[in-house]
């Protein structure tokens, strides 16, 4: 694949040793070149404190790193503080989302969508960052229908998004139709397929019911008749994805967004099936 435009994806660590093995990994991973390394964001602030030691480290390494950043319970104040933060360690990336309210949490606090948190970003520091926001090429699980999932797509984008990254999804018809939906609207912005490894069965039907992702029913079946045997599961994910990837690419992706879930081998044996 030449000129790769590829983005690998981390979730902070929560112990010092989550922290170590998460060096070991970024290095690892950072032989492959990837355009940016992504730290993903607790919302409540469960997790933001880990997402901007665990960016600031990255940068100080000499890799670029984009900090997701959740507004969901956030104010303009604290928005506004963090924003400030990221600036002053010279960070010029921000995935920025709604995020989903933790369980127990109150009221959704002043930004009730993402297009309210890329207007405020824009508000507040103008072009200093680059924007990446969140896209569902099979319908956000929450949306009312898929033209209301598109049309607040669109908001985000016209508040100020830069580019997009997908939900993973095994469907690479979903991700083209989303595509030429959006082209049809006018928005042109790169829109980057998000990917996750298949490495666990049971792992993977626990995510993709939270985040409603599906699974095509042949790769599901497939998938359960391999039982306890990981290695086949790990080598017929890899096959699955890696073909998912290459028509991807092939259709005129921009680029992948892979969803490393801190784990070196998934990601680095689809990049070596991609060269």
């Amino acid at each position: 694949m030449a000129n790769p435009n590829f983005s690998i994806e981390f979730f902070p660590p929560k112990t010092a040793e989550g922290a170590e093995k998460l060096r070991v990994t970024r290095a690892k991973l950072s032989e492959l070149h990837p355009k940016y390394f992504s730290v993903t964001f607790g919302a409540g602030g469960s997790t933001q404190r880990g997402t901007l030691d665990t960016v600031v480290e990255i940068l100080a390494a000499g890799e670029d790193s984009a900090p997701h950043l959740s507004c969901v319970g956030g104010t303009r104040e604290s928005i506004r503080a963090i924003l400030a933060e990221f600036k002053s360690h010279n960070i010029k990336r921000i995935v920025a989302l709604r995020g989903d309210l933790p369980s127990g949490y109150g009221a959704a606090g002043e930004f009730r969508y993402a297009n309210e948190l890329v207007e405020f970003i824009r508000q507040e520091t103008g072009e200093w960052f680059h924007i990446e926001v969140a896209a569902y090429p099979e319908v956000h699980p929450q949306a009312k229908s898929p033209q209301d999932d598109l049309l607040a797509f669109e908001r985000k984008v016209k508040a100020g998004a830069n580019a997009a990254i997908t939900q993973y999804f095994y469907n690479a018809d979903a991700y083209f139709q989303f595509v030429d939906q959006t082209r049809k609207l006018g928005i042109d912005v790169p829109i980057v397929a998000g990917i996750m490894p298949i490495t666990n069965y049971t792992q993977l039907m626990r995510f993709s019911d939270m985040c409603g992702a599906e699974i095509p029913r042949w790769v599901r079946l497939k998938l359960a008749s391999f039982g306890d045997d990981s290695a086949s599961i790990k080598a017929f994910g890899l096959d699955v994805v890696t073909a998912l990837c290459e028509r991807l690419l092939a259709g005129g992706a921009p680029g992948l967004h892979f969803y490393s879930m801190n784990q070196v081998a998934p990601t680095t044996a689809l990049w070596q099936r991609l060269v």
